[in-house]
């Protein structure tokens, strides 16, 4: 079975949950190290693509121009019919690669923020980290919505996915994020404290990471049986 090509398009990514969800079923995955300059791998050789987060955004990709390299890697990705999972800068990439404008979004969302599908009246908090937002590829579906920020988790034809939320971290990944960012730019430029979010960690991390977990896995048992 081929790897699951994992992307990374931030310094500090440590893929959260991914690779503990891929190691209980025994499941192979590669990393392309995007950011950090490696070439693009030959995508004849994976199984799928998973794009996580990064700390730039698009506006950034003349100043990031790995950025330019992993829109033609989607680009090949769509091109292919292989399945793609994409997080966060994942999802606002997708939308760049297809020509959709990726701009600031209403508010910036940061901790744990309540979604719900799209045909639901609730959901579960998943956690956020963004200022951006992305416009709807033309026939995407949009899966799961919030009241400030729309697009949350979309849909295109039958093998393409996407989330605004990080469904992929962990509470430690989460401790370093705060970490390196710092509690005075959390309380100026995201109107939330280093306390106030890992408290939040401490209460909903773990069933977090468990959704998390699924997630992965029914995107793995999807990607199996695509590739029959």
């Amino acid at each position: 079975m081929e790897p699951i090509l994992f992307v990374r398009a931030d310094h500090d990514e440590t893929f959260g949950v991914a690779p503990a969800a891929f190691a209980e079923i025994d499941r192979a995955y590669s990393v392309w190290d995007a950011i950090g300059g490696e070439s693009a791998p030959d995508l004849s050789g994976v199984g799928a693509v998973v794009l996580f987060g990064s700390a730039f955004n698009t506006e950034h990709a003349d100043e990031q121009p790995f950025m330019y390299a992993v829109r033609d890697a989607i680009r090949q990705t769509l091109a292919r019919e292989l399945p793609y999972l994409g997080i966060c800068f994942g999802a606002q990439a997708l939308a760049w690669a297809l020509g959709q404008s990726v701009h600031r979004a209403p508010v910036r969302e940061i901790g744990f923020v309540p979604i719900r599908r799209t045909d639901a009246i609730d959901g579960d908090p998943a956690f956020q980290w963004h200022m951006d937002t992305f416009d709807l590829p033309a026939d995407a579906t949009l899966l799961a919505t919030n009241d400030r920020v729309a697009n949350q988790a979309v849909r295109l034809g039958g093998r393409t996915w996407a989330t605004q939320f990080h469904f992929e971290v962990d509470r430690a990944e989460i401790g370093a994020w705060i970490d390196g960012t710092g509690d005075e730019e959390l309380r100026s430029a995201w109107g939330r404290s280093a306390e106030e979010l890992r408290a939040e960690a401490a209460s909903l991390g773990a069933a977090h990471e468990e959704r998390g977990r699924r997630i992965f896995q029914r995107f793995i048992a999807f990607v199996e049986t695509a590739g029959t």
